[in-house]
């Protein structure tokens, strides 16, 4: 399972909404939603688009 803690606090220091992050990412406000509150299955290709969005690696965000 994948960690969201460092995903929030990230979208929140860079002051985007979830409905930004969704956008930035091109799915839907509730997909995103879903991902962040882990229960929808976070995909690697995905874990990567965020991590773009931060300029980190998905390790830096997603592992604990």
């Amino acid at each position: 399972m994948y960690e969201t803690k460092k995903l929030i606090e990230l979208r929140k220091k860079y002051h985007y909404t979830i409905y930004d992050m969704a956008k930035l990412l091109n799915i839907s406000i509730s997909h995103y939603s879903l991902l962040e509150n882990k229960k929808r299955k976070l995909t690697y290709e995905m874990a990567i688009k965020i991590a773009k969005i931060f300029d980190k690696l998905p390790d830096d965000i997603f592992l604990k």
